[in-house]
């Protein structure tokens, strides 16, 4: 964790909550290192929802999470501090501008004693924000998934996830969800009826 830490460069940041495939162990989280290695980020943690959300896998395994608190369980993930830069970066690949993410704000606990205390009080003023599914498609997302949850995005839930690069490219990430959310529960399922889309 140690190499991890450096500070942004610029004075405004944003603190971030990662849940899926940014964090540490996981394919995107390259980017993050990268982000980091050039001071546009620094890793602040290990945190919780405050409230319970659901965390639900996608097409490819993709996690999402959707802003309908109250429902599913607390999400652990792990907590960045984000340069603007970083921000627009982070927002790039979670498709803001195409309708795949929106950011919004989160509240958040310490998972580990030990945090800073301007992250703590960042906290507490609910500055924290992550990446929910988009509305255009969460409800269908939530009710694919049986309305079943998880508490965190682990190697067991990501198993079989799909890189961006290696799926698909004559669909967009939105056809994919789509696809996957009129397709019956099983992922073989999805896999099928993703094959009959080729022809």
């Amino acid at each position: 964790m140690g190499h991890e830490t450096k500070a942004p460069t610029e004075t405004t940041t944003t603190l971030v909550f990662s849940y899926g495939t940014l964090k540490r162990g996981f394919s995107n989280h390259v980017l993050m290192q990268d982000l980091i290695r050039s001071g546009n980020a620094s890793f602040k943690g290990v945190y919780q929802t405050l409230e319970k959300y659901p965390l639900v896998c996608g097409p490819y395994r993709v996690p999402f999470l959707l802003n309908k608190p109250g429902s599913g369980q607390r999400v652990t993930g792990e907590l960045y501090s984000v340069s603007p830069r970083g921000l627009s970066r982070l927002d790039e690949l979670e498709g803001i501008s195409r309708g795949h993410y929106v950011r919004q704000p989160i509240r958040l606990a310490a998972k580990e004693e030990g945090g800073d205390l301007e992250t703590e009080r960042a906290l507490s003023s609910c500055l924290v924000e992550a990446y929910y599914a988009h509305k255009s498609y969460e409800e269908e997302l939530w009710e694919r998934n049986r309305r079943r949850s998880f508490g965190a995005y682990t190697e067991k839930e990501a198993r079989g996830y799909v890189k961006r690069n290696d799926r698909p490219q004559h669909l967009s990430f939105l056809d994919h969800i789509r696809i996957f959310v009129s397709s019956p529960w099983s992922h073989r399922s999805f896999v099928s009826v993703l094959r009959l889309s080729f022809d």
